[in-house]
């Protein structure tokens, strides 16, 4: 008998952000969009976002990150494939010497003979609109906690070690249910670590069930991760840790869940993946999936000031805003109210 913790999800959001409007800002007559990336270039911010009425990945700008412009396809599925046949989503970009790399996730859907899987694809671009791909992805699963997903990469460069830096997402082929580390050279040929660096947590109401899609940050000092958590009942929520390498020693943020979402709002029954970009100018953007039993559709938060580590020798202290809520002990499942 399954059995999670019973505590009512924290409701809107902490760790200095906030919201400048109360709807999404893309989605609508659009459908449903979720699983955003989105880069700063010049003036312009462009966003690659999962699409799924034609399960495919999208692509458009905005000047202000609020208003975007009528997104266009930019790499569909492909029919007949024996990993990214039924769909491809949840892309990450990084962009060196001109030339733009994309990792994303290539999807299956169960036959008579096999399972749903999802595996990790890479392509290239010189534009970002017109992407050449590589045939076979270049993460399958393998370990045993990978089960039949890997999804929800996302890469850094490294400069100073000249490698490429990945988190992901391994598990069950609907919201995996850990998150791994690898590293590249060329981004195609990635070795990665055989357990992973971040697991769901049995004693954290929120995120007893499921951790997953992972968004990092390099800050001084150390890395600052966001991911979606998931609790018994199957709300997720968005909570941040840090750690000084990036791989270990995680120190969860005093006000986790950051992003849950607000009653009674068009994102209320569930937070997921998000993207984030400091600005120069200083504060940050956040464009986020958030959902209600209608639609799934993207959002935007600000915060006024950049990211910092917390909770290790010489941080700063993290105001709290939220008063913590009596644990109340575990449950079945089915009594979740």
């Amino acid at each position: 008998m399954e059995k999670y913790l019973f505590r009512q999800m924290p409701r809107g959001y902490a760790g200095g952000w906030y919201a400048p409007i109360d709807e999404p800002v893309l989605g609508g007559l659009y459908g449903t969009c979720f699983d955003v990336e989105v880069a700063k270039e010049d003036d312009t911010y462009r966003m690659w976002f999962s699409w799924r009425p034609t399960r495919l990945i999208g692509h458009t700008t905005s000047k202000d990150g609020i208003h975007w412009e009528m997104p266009s396809v930019v790499l569909a599925s492909v029919p007949g494939s024996d990993w990214e046949g039924y769909e491809v989503n949840r892309p990450t970009l990084v962009k060196r010497n001109g030339l733009y790399h994309m990792w994303y996730t290539g999807q299956t859907v169960s036959s008579e003979f096999t399972k749903a899987s999802s595996s990790i694809g890479y392509a290239t671009s010189v534009d970002g609109l017109n992407w050449e791909r590589r045939p076979e992805p270049v993460m399958r699963p393998e370990y045993p906690w990978e089960k039949y997903a890997l999804m929800c990469p996302f890469v850094l460069w490294d400069e100073e070690n000249s490698i490429y830096r990945m988190w992901y997402s391994g598990g069950e082929q609907y919201e995996p249910d850990a998150i791994g580390y690898a590293t590249s050279k060329d981004g195609i040929h990635w070795d990665r670590l055989e357990n992973p660096i971040f697991v769901s947590r049995a004693d954290s109401y929120w995120q007893c069930k499921k951790v997953t899609a992972p968004f990092v940050l390099e800050v001084d000092g150390g890395y600052v991760m966001y991911y979606i958590g998931f609790d018994g009942s199957g709300h997720s929520a968005v909570g941040a840790v840090c750690s000084e390498d990036g791989i270990s020693g995680w120190t969860e943020h005093p006000d986790n869940p950051l992003i849950a979402g607000k009653d009674g709002s068009w994102d209320h029954n569930g937070i997921c993946k998000v993207s984030i970009i400091e600005e120069e100018s200083g504060g940050c953007k956040l464009w986020y999936n958030g959902c209600n039993r209608q639609r799934e559709e993207i959002g935007i938060l600000l915060k006024d000031e950049h990211h910092t580590m917390w909770g290790v020798k010489g941080a700063p202290e993290v105001e709290k805003q939220r008063e913590p809520i009596e644990y109340q002990g575990p449950v079945e499942k089915k009594m979740w109210l």
